[in-house]
């Protein structure tokens, strides 16, 4: 194929039933960001991709949406004690480079294939590393859950890292540890390529930073929104010179995003840690299932596959379906997580 496929559709049109839908998506997206630390663009760019917004105008209006929203939530945990300023500096320049090269993939496709062939990238992607990813924090989770202890020196590839001395060395003081910079690098640029791809760059930064550089999942969380501001601020730019960003869901969804992430970074502090994994690994995995179920839609646009397009439109609706539960469960697990923390406190406190 030499050419676009079809005529590409940039934006969508809205109206009172997408308007408040992308609002109640922004608001789980930040619930979830200031939670876990991921951008929450897992939740945002499967939710407007739902409504029919191409992929990569979702991928880049969740990148320019991310940047404020993700300064925000940083600022907010880090007056917790949860943010190492200079590890997510140094994490963002090297991610930024990995974003630059991400756009240049992510323009090829859509070029070469057109929407649908983007679309089809995206998904496919999303589908590996949600499934990849949510499986092993959700295995990790359920271990720390067993043992019933929030002390996690870090796992066992982390801590061989920490014990080689290779210049330049930067100390982690929020997670009280030293790591050479060069084991810092790959993470960042996958987080990076990531961003750019699916817009989710704490797929591989939040796991990247406990597994490989060994802090804590609550550090990890928190540092990574800086890291999702820097990215953010640079991909954005790139992405608007393209004309890719939709300033029309940026704003709608931001509206949202602002009020989720405030609660969601608040709630960390009440909750266990197993608990942020947990919520992590559950969101992915539903989320997971609705990308797959949208897979056959990208494929007969292309010509790859052919079904009838009555069950097309099912496979549809059910997608539409599970990303919807997918964002009650994640809301509702934060929001009551947080409510009985706060509730448990103040009894506490009275009884004292």
């Amino acid at each position: 194929m030499h050419g676009p496929i079809g005529e590409v559709i940039q934006f969508i049109d809205l109206n009172a039933y997408t308007i408040a839908f992308l609002f109640l998506v922004g608001f789980i997206g930040g619930l979830v960001s200031g939670f876990i630390g991921s951008g929450g663009a897992f939740v945002l760019t499967p939710g407007m991709m739902s409504l029919g917004v191409p992929g990569t105008v979702a991928v880049a209006s969740n990148m320019c949406h991310k940047f404020p929203k993700a300064l925000v939530g940083a600022i907010k945990r880090y007056k917790y004690g949860q943010v190492d300023i200079k590890l997510g500096l140094i994490m963002g320049v090297f991610a930024e480079i990995g974003v630059q090269a991400g756009i240049i993939v992510q323009k090829r496709i859509l070029d070469t294939w057109g929407q649908a062939g983007s679309n089809l990238y995206v998904s496919l992607i999303f589908v590996l590393v949600l499934v990849t990813v949510g499986s092993f924090v959700m295995r990790d989770a359920m271990r720390m859950k067993r043992s019933r202890t929030e002390v996690d020196s870090g796992p066992n590839i982390a801590k061989r890292l920490q014990q080689i001395e290779l210049w330049p060395m930067i100390e982690v003081k929020a997670a009280n540890l030293r790591i050479s910079v060069w084991f810092l690098i790959p993470v960042a640029l996958a987080t990076g390529m990531l961003a750019a791809t699916i817009a989710v760059g704490g797929f591989i930064g939040v796991p990247g930073l406990m597994y490989i550089v060994g802090v804590t999942s609550i550090v990890a969380s928190a540092t990574e929104l800086v890291v999702a501001f820097v990215m953010g601020l640079g991909g954005t730019l790139v992405w608007a010179y393209y004309g890719m960003v939709d300033i029309r869901l940026v704003l709608i969804i931001l509206a949202g995003s602002l009020f989720g992430v405030q609660l969601g970074a608040i709630g960390t502090t009440y909750v266990k840690e197993y608990m942020v994994k947990y919520v992590m690994a559950m969101i992915m995995l539903i989320v997971a299932v609705s990308r797959f179920l949208a897979l056959p839609r990208y494929l007969n646009e292309l010509h790859l596959i052919a079904i009838d397009d009555f069950l097309v439109g099912i496979m549809n609706k059910m997608s539409f379906g599970i990303m919807c539960l997918a964002l009650l469960i994640g809301a509702s697990i934060i929001l009551t997580s947080l409510f009985k923390a706060r509730r448990l406190e103040r009894a506490a406190t009275g009884l004292a």
